[in-house]
């Protein structure tokens, strides 16, 4: 197989690093084969943002590998995750005269009022990772998706704008160019698990996504098949792991071990005649029992909070409990025991799992909430290598000044 024919999704988590090499198929309505799966525990990263680079390196390297070896080609280029606190957004308006004499509105009107809708003021150590055109609007007339070939005068954009930091945007690409891979997209993380899990019905309908990673939770909301608000919060399921480790005295890989064999979301439901013995979870711990409805309260406790900073963003947008297609969960921490009827609760919305879109394997699978981000990369990937050219229209999977530097400048680097 042609190595050109190979598509990597990177998705660089807090807790885990996974990776997904597949082929892209022969007719567009077929769906990607996935050829090699690499899954690496993260280190080097807090809440989204690098902290130790040579740690960060070994765990992408770890994972890369895994894959290449599950693969049989080599990796040398992929669509890479990013999230993390420091990245938000902003809706921007942009608005030009159409340049035509004849008032067809070409490819180049579409560029040019994007760019217009992206002359927003920044701070000199941030940049745009995405910009996102939501509708047209053409002499007045708004909710056109393709203005292309349309007839008019003025030409208007809404657009969802993504920014991050930029030294923290620098560091991540730095360990993955170091690690010997090409970046090729750089996407925020709940856009990517949007891409692998959500329906267009429930984008039409309206729906919120939440990717409970290890160190943020990231969402993104969908009306009308648009994208209208995307956020990161800096709390993840790790801050559930610390909570138990706090309630009970005990070491961070038993509370884990805790939570994910004991745990629930629902305290009501765990009797409190059932405990649990930290000597049988670990040959290392004391001798003592402890409740599960204590360990059910404690991650009650965290959920409810990270929910109601979700509820926080959908208030900003005027959306609480009125999205009809609810809530999707992915990411590893949304395999909690209990946490759909918890979120239901919280959010007064419907709620269910976000299982990525089914992929042909030739080896294991991608079916785990978990693997949401990575899928939607892989897809994205997928797309853009149908076409040479980028349209204008297509300004999610966007590269930033910053990664277009270090991919020259890694690419001498390399071997």
């Amino acid at each position: 197989m042609a190595r050109e024919e190979t598509v990597v999704g990177l998705d660089v988590g807090t807790t885990a690093v996974r990776v997904l090499a597949g082929q892209v198929p022969p007719e567009p309505e077929e769906k990607p084969q996935v050829l090699g799966v690499g899954v690496a525990p993260s280190s080097g990263m807090q809440r989204g943002v690098v902290t130790d680079i040579e740690e960060m390196i070994r765990a992408v390297s770890q994972a890369l590998d895994a894959a290449e070896r599950m693969a049989g080609v080599p990796i040398d280029h992929a669509a890479v995750s990013i999230s993390g606190a420091h990245i938000s957004s902003v809706n921007s308006h942009g608005v030009i005269a159409v340049s035509r004499a004849d008032g067809e509105i070409s490819e180049e009107d579409v560029s040019r009022v994007i760019s217009a809708a992206q002359a927003i003021s920044l701070s000199s150590n941030r940049e745009i990772l995405h910009v996102i055109p939501q509708h047209f609007i053409v002499d007045g007339q708004g909710g056109i998706t393709d203005p292309r070939g349309m007839t008019g005068v003025r030409l208007e954009v809404d657009t969802h704008i993504i920014e991050g930091s930029t030294p923290f945007i620098r560091n991540l690409t730095k360990c993955v160019y170091q690690a010997g891979v090409t970046v090729t997209e750089l996407l925020f993380a709940p856009l990517a698990a949007a891409r692998g899990v959500l329906s267009k019905r429930q984008k039409e309908l309206g729906v919120v996504l939440l990717d409970l990673g290890g160190g943020t939770t990231s969402l993104a909301v969908f009306e009308d098949n648009r994208l209208t608000h995307t956020a990161s919060i800096p709390v993840g399921s790790m801050h559930v792991t610390n909570d138990i480790a706090i309630g009970l005295r005990s070491s961070i890989d038993v509370a884990e071990r805790i939570k994910l064999e004991f745990g629930s979301a629902l305290p009501d439901e765990v009797k409190k005649s059932q405990e649990i013995n930290l000597k049988n979870v670990d040959p290392n711990e004391e001798d003592i029992s402890i409740s599960r409805r204590q360990v059910a309260d404690i991650i009650e406790a965290r959920l409810s909070e990270i929910f109601s900073l979700v509820n926080r963003q959908l208030r900003a947008i005027d959306r609480v409990g009125m999205l009809p297609a609810g809530v999707v969960l992915t990411g590893g921490g949304a395999k909690l025991h209990g946490i759909v009827d918890l979120a239901k609760r919280e959010l007064r919305l419907p709620a269910q799992l976000g299982f990525p879109h089914a992929l042909p394997a030739v080896v294991g699978t991608t079916d785990d909430p978990a693997f949401a981000v990575a899928v939607g990369l892989l897809l994205a990937r997928v797309e853009t290598s149908r076409t040479h050219e980028r349209s204008p229209l297509r300004a999610l999977a966007t590269v930033g000044p910053t990664v277009a530097k270090l991919r020259g400048w890694f690419r001498t680097l390399l071997p």
